[in-house]
């Protein structure tokens, strides 16, 4: 790299590089050239290419890692969030209320009060009421899903639009909740919030461009550099889809990150809906966006019982009750559509959360590769909260890569008093089973499901290595006790998982992922070198730059 003519862009020195290279190799400094890393090594290493116009950034002991990467994340729609009645960052009712409240007052010409995030846990039972948001906006229809998107809040005005009443059926793949008189009490549940979902008009155009720019800066000032978006839905003749958002965004180059795009599927449309997704893909493939993946969700989540487990949920008194939770694709659909999604070589992407929903999932793969052969398709499976131990091997035999957020292993409030209970021994036990599945030989990545929960991969790193909350974590009230500490993974593997693993699922491991030499110079600056402080630490640690291909996404005002 002599001479001025090959003189670096802009380099790294006097830090803690961690590379995540397949030695998980260490160095001190990076000389970055054309976007791509052309030099890992010492201070000495890197100073001959130093030339006038190189840009050198002293590290000054803070810690370089390849930039994280997200597998399952939903950043258009926490974006349209942050510009609507945002309620993620509260946890208490009285919070919800007066913001709600607040954001009514402040919008007296929006026709409905939308936007979401609030906790089960603040509610009994994980319920909240329609009284209370009958009390402060009786006018307008308010529809309010839930942190994790699964249930949503709805006043009375919203319930007496949809035509929802004592006489209404649950839907096969939802609950609505009722009060003793059997009247919609004002939580609904997976497939019967489109009830009141399908009547919401859809986000302007522009609110749905900003939200994916907003959401995108968030996750930069993380140092997220590549993500994997768990619903893309394309849009209508009246209605902007996240599609038509990231395409638009990757031809106008305002796309900064890379983003993989897993297409929804309607779980109520069967296989004729394959060769939209097929005519959607090649669509969808510019820049740096490409739509080649495929979401499937097979269950819900274990708090509102719609998680499909293998055994009936308890009741409050420990009981077995008749509830399974929901299976949303029949079994053996689910093996005939990801066998031919395979086929066509899309990545299948499954929302597979208990034990019935990941045994059925894993079926669905092995049926696939018994079909067309292993293939480098990478199918992952998502969120993984109950696995059975006899399915853990299964992982690594069909080459499943094993897609967890870690941020969920933990006692808090949601976890100890709507999930362990009703779960019973030994199943709760077998909750998020990080260290099993690796010491089972599972490829892991890890995401976070933003706006489920923090996008930060130092939180998620903080959670995968204590199995504690981190310590000012704000959503329900943490326990110091360490959960299942057995499945706790070390700093190496959780970092690993966040970066190459993550760049494995999308297909980028060869360009991204590792700090190497020829590959993009996808990065972010830490400001400590987490190795050198405690593991109660870790969440501390906060992202100062973010760089793609060298170029500055994110800087600190500290940096």
């Amino acid at each position: 790299m002599g001479g001025n003519g090959s003189a670096a862009d802009l380099v790294f020195v006097n830090g803690a590089v961690y590379t995540v290279d397949a030695t998980r190799s260490r160095a001190q400094a990076v000389a970055v050239r054309g976007g791509r890393i052309a030099l890992v090594g010492t201070d000495d290493d890197v100073r001959a290419a130093v030339g006038p116009g190189t840009e050198v950034i002293d590290l000054a002991g803070r810690m370089l890692v390849p930039g994280f990467q997200d597998a399952h994340v939903h950043p258009v729609a926490a974006g349209i969030d942050m510009l609507q009645c945002d309620l993620h960052d509260l946890d208490s009712k009285a919070g919800y209320v007066a913001a709600i409240a607040a954001y009514a007052d402040a919008n007296p010409d929006e026709p409905w009060i939308l936007g979401g995030g609030w906790s089960m846990d603040v509610f009994p039972r994980g319920c909240p009421s329609k009284a209370d948001l009958d009390a402060i906006v009786p006018d307008r229809p308010v529809f309010l899903p839930n942190r994790d998107g699964h249930s949503a809040w709805v006043n009375s005005v919203a319930l007496e639009r949809a035509e929802v009443s004592s006489a209404t059926l649950d839907p096969a793949d939802g609950r609505i909740e009722r009060g003793a008189d059997g009247a919609p009490s004002g939580t609904l549940h997976e497939g019967a919030m489109r009830s009141v979902g399908d009547l919401v008009p859809p986000p302007r155009p522009d609110l749905v461009a900003r939200g994916l720019l907003e959401g995108q800066a968030y996750l930069h000032s993380l140092g997220i550099t590549a993500w994997q978006d768990a619903i893309v839905e394309a849009g209508s003749a009246d209605r902007t889809g996240s599609f038509e958002a990231y395409v638009e965004a990757a031809e106008r180059g305002t796309l900064t990150a890379r983003v993989i795009g897993a297409l929804w599927w309607n779980r109520n449309a069967g296989l004729d809906q394959i060769e939209g997704l097929v005519a959607l893909r090649e669509r969808g493939v510019t820049g740096r966006f490409a739509a080649t993946s495929v979401k499937i969700m097979q269950d819900g989540v274990c708090e509102n019982f719609t998680a499909a487990v293998l055994d009936p949920y308890l009741d409050e008194k420990g009981q077995a009750t008749d509830n399974r939770g929901i299976s949303f694709v029949d079994p053996e659909l689910l093996k005939e559509a990801v066998t031919r999604l395979d086929a066509l070589q899309f990545q299948v992407h499954v929302h597979a959360l208990a034990d019935r929903a990941v045994r059925e999932a894993l079926d669905a793969v092995e049926a696939a590769r018994r079909a067309n052969g292993l293939s480098d398709t990478r199918p992952h499976l998502a969120h993984l909260q109950v696995v059975h131990p006899d399915d853990l091997p299964r992982f690594r035999s069909l080459g499943a890569v094993a897609n967890v957020q870690p941020l969920w292993a933990a006692h808090e409030t949601q976890m100890d008093e709507l999930t362990i209970p009703f779960l019973g021994e030994p199943r709760w036990t077998w909750q998020y089973p990080f260290a099993s599945l690796v010491r089972n030989g599972a490829m892991l990545a890890m995401g976070s499901d933003w706006s489920v929960s923090s996008p930060n991969p130092l939180e998620e790193i903080h959670v995968a290595v204590n199995r504690v909350m981190p310590p000012n974590y704000p959503y329900g009230a943490n326990r110091d006790q360490v959960f299942l500490p057995e499945e706790r993974l070390d700093l190496e593997t959780s970092i690993a998982a966040f970066t190459i693993g993550s760049a494995f699922v999308n297909h980028l491991d060869r360009e991204t992922g590792s700090i190497e030499v020829g590959k993009l110079a996808d990065l972010a600056v830490i400001d400590r070198d987490v190795f050198a402080h405690p593991p109660g630490e870790i969440a501390e640690a906060r992202c100062q730059m973010t760089f793609v291909e060298g170029e500055g996404v994110f800087a600190a005002a500290d940096a």
